[in-house]
């Protein structure tokens, strides 16, 4: 059996990586396995991409599609185009998708249309929020896919309801863990700790990136002021996403305490979220890592579609901004809720996946 794998932007890295690692031992253990790893370039940053493959050991790309940047339709278009020449080139038993960026939902179209086998991996996953160019890729995905790896029952269920038969709904827990804690012993600090004095618990992290928060100047501003005056004077730092950067220059004057950096790698990153008192967030990535290291996380969001992550774990949604103060209040005295591990977050997912696709396929 050969598995194409489909990776394109910084999520899909963490994800991909342990699917890689579980391939490989079944391989070695004797299954007929193997995988083609295709890069889309989605994540177009050859720096920050060379370096996650680094840190997660994941292999040079069989292929790098080198899309880079553009409108979603541009951006899509180019995905399909680029990777149905690679698939006719090197025809595959399964594709194999991960999470909810362009590239999944790009390949996902393209490999039904050519009659290959379609697998989701984090599947059923809703925020029910059509304004989110990710939620229409997820339901595009999921209306393709032949067999869906899923996070939590929350995402069964959404499955069942959308009419999928439960025979190929199959709950494995999250890839995105398995990296996490298998990586945890090698978190690094990263250089600028010492150059802006940070202390352990004494500092917050914020991550900006979609369009309802950082594409109007005046939002992002409304925001920065906010974290300002919650912050209560501790650092702020703020990897500063590509799409963010032009407006937060704009407002460079009403910084305060938030500390723009460049963004980077994940083993520096996460020993920043793991330092962190409070992680303030539009990310889904962050919410489950939070959750599982038992950092405090308010997501800057009107819904998630990750809910376990707020109705057991730690984190909290604000819709609206204005209401930041009272919750980094409590988490100052203490009060934040203490929150639970979601059942299957545990580091196993990856091997869970190659058993079943061994069962499925073989």
């Amino acid at each position: 059996m050969i598995i194409t794998l489909v990776a394109g932007a910084r999520p899909n890295f963490m994800k991909v990586a342990p699917i890689i690692k579980s391939i490989d031992k079944a391989r070695n253990d004797g299954n007929n396995i193997s995988y083609r790893l295709i890069h889309t370039g989605q994540h177009y940053d050859k720096a920050l991409s060379d370096t996650f493959f680094e840190e997660l050991a994941i292999p040079k790309p069989d292929a790098n599609l080198e899309v880079g940047s553009g409108s979603q339709a541009g951006q899509t278009a180019q995905i399909m185009i680029r990777f149905e020449e690679e698939l006719v080139r090197h025809p595959t038993d399964v594709v194999l998708v991960v999470g909810d960026v362009n590239s999944t939902m790009a390949c996902s179209i393209v490999a039904k249309k050519l009659g290959t086998q379609l697998v989701h991996v984090e599947a059923g996953i809703r925020s029910f929020d059509m304004g989110m160019p990710e939620e229409i890729n997820r339901m595009v995905t999921d209306v393709l896919s032949d067999h869906f790896f899923t996070t939590s029952e929350i995402a069964n269920n959404n499955l069942l309801a959308s009419g999928m038969t439960k025979d190929r709904i199959h709950f494995v827990g999250n890839t995105m863990i398995d990296t996490l804690l298998s990586q945890i012993n090698h978190f690094k600090k990263p250089g600028f700790w010492d150059t802006h004095n940070l202390k352990e618990k004494e500092f917050i992290i914020l991550t900006l990136h979609r369009p309802s928060n950082v594409d109007n100047v005046n939002t992002l501003r409304e925001i920065i002021l906010e974290i300002n005056n919650a912050s209560q004077g501790r650092p702020v730092i703020f990897p500063v996403h590509p799409r963010t950067n032009s407006n937060l220059q704009l407002i460079k004057n009403d910084l305060g305490s938030v500390v723009p950096v460049t963004p980077m790698g994940y083993l520096e990153f996460m020993y920043l979220v793991r330092s962190t008192c409070c992680a303030i967030t539009d990310s889904g990535g962050l919410q489950e890592e939070t959750t599982v290291l038992g950092v405090p996380c308010i997501t800057l969001r009107k819904n998630s579609e990750r809910p376990e992550t707020y109705l057991i774990g730690t984190n909290e949604l604000l819709p609206y901004i204005a209401g930041l103060k009272p919750l980094m209040n409590r988490i100052y005295s203490g009060q934040w809720k203490k929150g639970s591990i979601p059942e299957l977050w545990d580091g196993k997912t990856a091997a869970r996946i190659v058993d079943k696709l061994i069962k499925i396929y073989s």
